[in-house]
């Protein structure tokens, strides 16, 4: 639609260029690297829980033949597999569903020259077609 819009402004088909990226051909790992990541955090949940148990444990465990800092560790370590395993079963067929029903759509890289006096209206046209960014060179 941008493009048909910036050929109505006065932009020929010839100084517009339009190159579609490709979309990764394999799925996105669950695990991190140290040289990957893809910036979702499976402990995020687990620390979460872990605390609360280990305050409840702690708690309870004035009471129990351990202690508190026993049983607040114990109960910590037991939150945070349960925290664990909620995220991981979440990306793992939750969050999997979405991606397959979302569909994978690809960007596009779109050159346009244009004059000086022409960048000013090219600029808006692409923000009102919801561009992810903007650059002009001169």
């Amino acid at each position: 639609m941008a493009i048909s819009t910036l050929e109505k402004k006065g932009i020929p088909k010839e100084n517009i260029f339009a190159v579609p990226l490709d979309n990764r051909k394999e799925e996105r790992k669950i695990f991190d690297t140290l040289h990957r990541s893809d910036g979702t955090s499976l402990i995020d949940i687990g620390m979460g829980i872990a605390t609360a148990f280990s305050v409840i444990g702690a708690s309870i465990g004035f009471k129990l033949a351990w202690g508190p800092i026993y049983w607040g560790l114990i109960s910590a370590f037991a939150g945070f597999i349960v925290g664990f395993a909620i995220r991981l079963v979440m990306e793992l067929f939750i969050k999997k569903k979405k991606r397959v029903l979302k569909g994978k759509h690809a960007e596009i890289i779109l050159i346009v020259e244009c004059d000086l006096s022409q960048a000013e209206s090219v600029e808006n046209i692409l923000w009102s077609h919801f561009a992810l960014g903007v650059a002009k060179l001169k």
